[in-house]
């Protein structure tokens, strides 16, 4: 059994994680940062929920890009193949759930 609060976790750099959980192949990471990420495509599908802060999720898809702005409570969905980066306004706190990378 283990609880976190999300809003009492920081990092020593921006992107810094926790590993909550690992199950059949699918990954529960809490993240902080106050930096942007970089344009990415996953290697299958991620879930991004934003548990505290706001950030500007930019995606390419289809030949289109866009942007959404999530508040705390929001999900971003990336389908396999949206090129996506976070943006963070401020400090954020972030659910990642996505297909295990070896560490």
């Amino acid at each position: 059994m283990q609880v976190i609060r999300s809003r009492e976790f920081t990092a020593s750099r921006a992107w810094g994680a926790i590993d909550i959980a690992t199950m059949n192949g699918i990954s529960s990471r809490l993240h902080w940062t106050d930096q942007p990420f970089e344009w990415h495509v996953n290697d299958g599908e991620e879930v991004f929920a934003v548990l505290d802060g706001t950030v500007e999720m930019f995606y390419r898809e289809a030949g289109e890009e866009g942007s959404a702005l999530l508040h705390a409570g929001d999900v971003f969905f990336a389908g396999e193949g949206c090129a996506h980066v976070a943006h963070p306004r401020g400090e954020a706190r972030v659910l990642v759930i996505e297909r295990a990378v070896e560490r």
